[in-house]
């Protein structure tokens, strides 16, 4: 005799019309089923063998929808959501030096970086981005937030070579920052990263201490760099060398840099990135916006430099939106390069995944579909009118699906979008605490 096996019991399994799990590259599967366990993808497989094979605790059908890694968001600042549209169509130094900076010093603390980071986090999760690679000041409180909401998130450990008020010296920048990532460093959800401002803000003798202990403690360097012609030039007429030189005779330019923005490149800069592993995330809205200078991601791509994507802040985005700007860095890029094949849909949702992911150092987390990896999913609606007909799954994704056909999203298995309702987020006192924030900067701002 023979006895049937017993279905295997799971927390989840979502059911889709389409998984794409990203990693293998280009790959659509019909009709598979992700099962998750203990916050962990346990498995990909047809339908039908899923419901044989496994005993579901819960089990979300989406048979109009395409099931993709969450997306992760490479370089952000978050609690500028709250600076929405302050000050726009300027150019990069009189916008930052001129309204932000002057708007930020009168309002910057650990409530404005909490509220704003809330924000941001609902503002993600309803366009199914469920990481974030964050750059501002008050790590701590940055922290406790993502955490508090159960968001995945590398958190920078600010160094700028001026007083604000998270610190006043370079020491206490060091020392707050050795204290945040203590209280961070085997957290399973939030991690950290040193996050020098820029080249033009911070000098040599606190990039090349740095660089000693991002090697002593293993954090990337998360840096604005190669953003505008004036930043090169500036650099050049200063030390006599190109940012990124500079940042080679340092001891920077490894595969712990994650260099953002990048749009004033060589190709012997491009080659230097591809030898030595660094990542670059690609920024392009904020970078159009501010007329910085278009990234070569094409020419990054062919040279093998792990590409991301981030959108910026909203103070010069104006949005979260990585359906968005993943399609404008799919389409700009095509532009830059001349050529129609350039970053096609495959690369693009990849560099809006996997390669957000790899240049945080999550690569083993998440980013993509895999067993073994992190349930750190997005569900979207491909049924509606705006992505019909549908002759090729991913190219809707990327070329023709907007943020609104977020359906469902999990970080680490747990429901945190469903059917584009906020689990555990009051929206309407989120929408609240923002307009009295907007009243206050307005008094601010004028």
């Amino acid at each position: 005799m023979t006895s049937e096996l017993q279905p295997v019991p799971c927390d989840l399994s979502i059911e889709a019309g389409w998984v794409v799990p990203v990693e293998p590259h280009a790959v659509v599967l019909e009709n598979h089923a992700v099962i998750v366990s203990k916050g962990v993808i346990a498995d990909v497989l047809p339908i039908a063998q899923a419901r044989q094979r496994y005993a579901a605790a819960q089990t979300v059908s989406r048979p109009e929808s395409a099931l993709i890694p969450g997306l992760v968001n490479a370089h952000t600042h978050n609690p500028m959501t709250l600076l929405r549209g302050v000050a726009d169509d300027l150019p990069l130094m009189e916008w930052l030096q001129g309204h932000i900076w002057p708007v930020e010093a009168a309002v910057i603390g650990p409530q404005f970086v909490e509220d704003g980071i809330t924000l941001a986090i609902a503002e993600m999760l309803r366009g199914g981005t469920t990481c974030a690679n964050e750059n501002y000041f008050f790590p701590d409180v940055q922290a406790a937030v993502y955490k508090r909401h159960g968001f995945r998130a590398r958190v920078g450990l600010p160094v700028i070579d001026f007083p604000t008020a998270w610190a006043k010296t370079s020491d206490e920048y060091f020392d707050r920052a050795g204290e945040v990532h203590d209280l961070w460093r085997d957290d399973a959800l939030v991690a950290t990263a040193f996050a020098p401002h820029a080249p033009y803000t911070v000098s040599d003798a606190n990039f090349e201490r740095i660089r000693m202990l991002a090697d002593q403690l293993d954090l990337p360097i998360h840096l604005h760099t190669h953003e505008t012609a004036q930043e090169i030039a500036d650099s050049i007429k200063q030390y006599g060398q190109r940012p990124l030189a500079r940042l080679d005779r340092l001891g920077l330019v490894t595969d712990r840099l994650i260099a953002v923005h990048m749009t004033q490149l060589t190709d012997a800069e491009i080659e230097l990135c591809a030898q030595r592993g660094v990542s670059v995330v690609h920024c392009p809205e904020s970078n159009l916006k501010l007329a910085s200078g278009f990234c070569p991601a094409c020419k990054l791509q062919h040279a093998g430099v792990n590409l991301a994507i981030g959108t910026d802040g909203c103070a010069s985005n104006n949005d979260l939106d990585m359906f968005g700007e993943t399609r404008t860095a799919a389409i700009l890029a095509k532009a830059v390069a001349n050529d129609a094949k350039a970053l096609d849909a495959f690369s693009a949702l990849r560099a809006a995944t996997l390669g957000g992911a790899k240049a945080l150092g999550f690569e083993a987390k998440v980013g993509s579909i895999e067993v073994g990896k992190q349930a750190d999913l997005a569900c979207v609606d491909l049924g509606q009118l705006e992505t019909q007909p549908l002759h090729h799954v991913v190219s809707q994704l990327i070329y023709a699906t907007g943020r609104h056909q977020v359906s469902d999203v999990w970080i680490a298995g747990k429901a945190k979008l469903r059917e584009r309702v906020l689990v555990d987020m009051d929206t309407a006192a989120l929408i609240a605490n923002a307009r009295q924030w907007r009243e206050r900067i307005a008094a601010i701002a004028r």
